[in-house]
């Protein structure tokens, strides 16, 4: 990246403990809430993700911000971004590129496409036909694209952030179980607070003009030493057998024909570790695996008919999970 840092981010080889992480990551959500008002924790969880490497669905209405969350937060990580609109003729090579010829060379070059970037954007996924879903599957699973018998490996850090409108189904293709669990959770916006609105309006005043993004906090090299710090974080073993009980829990429980997987599992071990590190700690504690437990599990859970019928939802195997399953009590909390 060639754009020039603030002043005050130049000092981040000078804070390799955790608790300048934290500070740092602290200015991260505080720069991104002057653009992306009154949503903290969904910041909060945003910034966990690509910490812990997790790809995320965000699920609501239009108008709510979801393309301005995924480009701030790549402004302020000092990462690239590119966003692929999802329709319904969409190709996977749209997606992953293709093989051009080189009239000046007389040899087939291969064009990147979009997928070739830290933060891509998947708007509207489930508008795209199945077989060009599934050209991001590879991307997100190996890190990596393979066209005409060659792989190319993709940037690092590489996350998707994809988008769906919980309501509009006409046109639109469901995302597959197998799509879903690549996505390590999926997360909510939801609408402004009356006060919080007011507040958009004020500052869209004052701006002056529409695009505004956050400045650039930290480096792509301070986020990769941030992300080797996190897979340091001590955590206990009885934390990792709670986790395993809250995962297990999801596929014993009455009305649930499959229950979560075991990738499930992964995604709360490493967003525990980064909840830990945003908070400035060294270790894990049964709260930064709570946190997460509703966006990790509920899109992995697949009910029976008798259950939908009677009303009852993922959410509330979550929670039954949250409570049944004993909270251990761990050194340091």
């Amino acid at each position: 990246m060639n754009r020039k840092l603030r002043p005050e981010t130049e000092g981040i080889d000078q804070e390799p403990d955790g608790e300048g992480h934290a500070h740092l990551l602290g200015r991260v959500i505080d720069e991104l809430e002057h653009y992306i008002i009154g949503k903290r924790a969904f910041l909060q969880k945003l910034l966990c993700s690509q910490i812990a490497g997790i790809h995320v669905l965000i699920e609501d209405f239009p108008g709510l911000a979801k393309t301005l969350a995924a480009k701030s937060l790549a402004r302020a990580l000092g990462l690239s971004m590119k966003r692929i609109q999802f329709t319904a003729d969409l190709l996977p090579a749209d997606i992953t590129g293709s093989h051009l010829l080189d009239r000046n060379t007389g040899r087939f070059e291969m064009i990147r496409g979009p997928i070739f970037a830290n933060i891509v954007l998947a708007d509207e996924i489930n508008r795209a036909s199945p077989k060009t879903q599934a050209a991001v599957l590879e991307a997100m699973e190996e890190h990596q694209v393979t066209s005409e018998g060659e792989t190319f490996e993709l940037p690092w850090p590489f996350m998707v952030v994809a988008t769906q409108n919980p309501i509009e189904f006409e046109g639109t293709f469901p995302l597959p179980e197998a799509e879903l669990d690549r996505f390590g959770l999926r997360l909510p916006i939801g609408y402004p607070e009356a006060e919080e609105e007011v507040e958009i309006l004020t500052r869209r005043i004052e701006r002056r003009r529409d695009g505004a993004l956050p400045s650039q906090v930290i480096s792509p090299d301070g986020l990769a030493r941030m992300q080797e710090h996190a897979e340091r974080i001590a955590v206990d073993p009885d934390l990792v057998a709670y986790i395993v009980a809250l995962v297990g829990h999801t596929r014993t429980a009455a009305g649930v024909a499959v229950g979560a997987s075991p990738r499930a599992g992964l995604a709360l071990l490493k967003l525990a570790r980064a909840k830990a590190l945003l908070d400035g700690r060294d270790y894990v504690v049964p709260d930064d695996i709570g946190d997460f437990a509703r966006d990790v599990l509920t899109h992995r859970i697949l009910l029976t008919p008798d259950s939908w019928s009677t009303g009852r939802t993922a959410e509330q195997i979550v929670d039954g999970a949250l409570r049944v399953v004993p909270v251990p009590k761990v050194a340091g909390v």
